[in-house]
């Protein structure tokens, strides 16, 4: 008898202790446990900082350190061909718009290659003007026929842009960058949130010995624009988190991801089904991209 008690207690103990959101796949759509495919990338893909769907086998890559665009076959893992589109530069995000594929620099000039299948196409460059210094993610719009930059850091020098992240929209009719945000984030409210939620957020010792307040970075380092319902999917490398962001801008919900398997994730996209792909930088790993089921009604 008491050895039943105790493992009840223990059970009701456990229970309590663990995280409310583990794997929360009734609101996200996926299991971010259980990956349908994953591949090792090859060592010239170790800096991966970007990816975008072109079918349902094949995504386009950039790396952040060379001007090359790659076609990557999911099916057969490798390299399906690569070309180089500009000299060497920290190339962070890659979008499709039809057979144009657009590359975000982190100063927020955008690459124009007019048609990715013809090898000799010429690559022009936008200078968007975006006030950001450090900008990471970047995804089509298809809705509002718009490019969606996001800066990883605050959007500006000054004590007002203390405390928010931001988006801004590029307009692919007129050419322009939007003169304001078209989504902006407050870190208080993402950090709330996630606390209540059952994120873990880091928190520091201070010199004292005592433990300093949750740190949440949400440092956009990729997005992709969710097929079926339409939401924003944002990922936070520093922080391992994904963010579902509705059309009005507001974040529903925010997930825990695994550190060990999504140990630097830079890149993000969707295929037609709704099935996500996930890219890792190697950092002190081999390069990574894992792909999971959407399981949506």
């Amino acid at each position: 008898m008491k050895t039943i008690l105790s493992i009840i207690v223990l059970s009701a103990f456990l229970f309590c202790a663990a995280p409310f959101v583990i794997n929360n796949e009734k609101i996200t759509g996926y299991n971010f446990g259980k990956a349908k495919s994953s591949f090792t990338l090859p060592d010239i893909l170790h800096e991966v900082s970007g990816i975008t769907e072109i079918d349902s086998n094949t995504i386009a890559c950039v790396q952040d350190e060379k001007g090359i665009l790659f076609l990557y076959d999911i099916n057969k893992n490798k390299i399906a061909n690569q070309y180089t589109f500009n000299i060497n530069g920290d190339y962070e995000g890659i979008a499709r718009v039809g057979k144009s594929i657009y590359i975000l620099r982190s100063d927020g000039v955008l690459l124009f290659i007019e048609d990715y299948t013809n090898e000799k196409s010429k690559t022009d460059s936008i200078i968007t003007n975006i006030p950001c210094d450090n900008n990471e993610g970047l995804c089509y719009d298809s809705d509002n026929n718009r490019l969606l930059i996001g800066c990883k850091g605050k959007p500006g020098k000054g004590p007002q842009n203390n405390g928010i992240r931001v988006i801004y929209s590029f307009d692919l009719k007129t050419q322009k960058l939007s003169e304001k945000p078209v989504f902006t984030f407050k870190l208080d409210s993402a950090k709330a949130l996630a606390l209540k939620s059952g994120i873990k957020l880091a928190q520091k010792k201070t010199k004292n010995g005592t433990l300093d307040d949750y740190s949440l970075s949400f440092f956009i380092s990729g997005m992709g624009i969710h097929p079926v319902t339409k939401k924003l999917y944002t990922v936070s490398s520093k922080d391992h988190l994904l963010f579902i962001i509705n059309k009005e801008g507001k974040i529903e919900h925010i997930e825990q991801l695994n550190a060990n398997t999504f140990n630097k994730a830079e890149g993000i996209t969707f295929l037609a089904n709704g099935d996500i792909l996930i890219s890792n930088e190697g950092q002190n790993k081999k390069p990574s991209l894992y792909r999971f089921a959407y399981k949506g009604n």
